[in-house]
């Protein structure tokens, strides 16, 4: 396998038949997690976002080649679309799976311009349409840690 497989896979995670896309945001999510009490700033969390992303881009262009047009192989997208979900939320299980939950809404349903996002050629509309539905998801949980909704 690639490298540009292996990435675009989650290091093969997108070879699940069915929900491969939502075990690879679990995935994250997990990852997440277990980060909980390390010393991750949003300075690290900010480069790991464009980082990830400019590689999702790249890397799902090339596979696109061999598997046609935003094929469901391609997770990476989710694992970014998460991460953005989880950007700067604090470190508690309830934040988690609220992102978890309201990113694969927005991932799925694909509403607010999220369906437009695909339009973009390549590995661009791959990965835009999850960054939006991950920007969503974290909007909503910054106005909720802001009013204290959540404990």
């Amino acid at each position: 396998m690639g490298v540009s497989k292996l990435i675009t896979t989650c290091f093969g995670i997108g070879y699940i038949q069915k929900g491969a896309g939502t075990v690879a945001a679990l995935f994250c999510c997990l990852l997440w997690y277990g980060l909980k009490g390390a010393e991750t700033n949003w300075l690290v969390q900010a480069a790991l976002l464009v980082l990830l992303f400019f590689l999702g881009v790249w890397t799902a262009t090339i596979v696109e080649k061999d598997w046609g047009k935003d094929s469901n192989r391609v997770v990476v997208d989710e694992v970014h679309g998460m991460l953005m979900a989880l950007f700067l939320l604090p470190f508690q299980w309830q934040f988690v799976l609220a992102a978890f939950v309201l990113f694969r809404f927005f991932d799925i349903a694909k509403p607010l311009g999220v369906r437009r996002m695909e339009k973009f050629p390549g590995g661009w509309g791959v990965m835009l349409d999850d960054l939006l539905a991950g920007l969503y998801s974290n909007v909503v949980l910054q106005v909720v840690v802001k009013s204290h909704l959540i404990a």
